[in-house]
């Protein structure tokens, strides 16, 4: 089926509207990975559903408004779970 609109060829690589081959193998890899697992989604979003209903709490006992800082307090306990987390940003110190 060479010549087709559907623009895959059958050497392993994929022609883009724009003209430019690319590999499928490296297309699927893009795709197919993700940087957080299923245990760090749980973990997120149940911290939100309590964030939501008031109940979220932080180390200092402080009830938690912000998203953010709901999000971090998730991926935080996502971590200590062995779920799959990308590191932590450092920041860079200035010298």
């Amino acid at each position: 089926m060479q010549g087709g609109n559907s623009g895959f060829d059958f050497d392993g690589f994929c022609r883009l509207p724009s003209g430019i081959l690319v590999d499928v193998l490296a297309i699927n890899f893009f795709i197919m990975t993700s940087k957080y697992g299923k245990k760090a989604q749980d973990k997120v979003e149940k911290v939100m559903h309590e964030r939501k209903h008031g109940e979220l709490k932080s180390g200092s006992g402080k009830t938690v408004t912000s998203r953010k800082q709901a999000i971090a307090i998730g991926l935080s306990e996502a971590r200590k779970a062995g779920g799959k987390v990308p590191a932590k940003k450092t920041s860079t110190s200035k010298k």
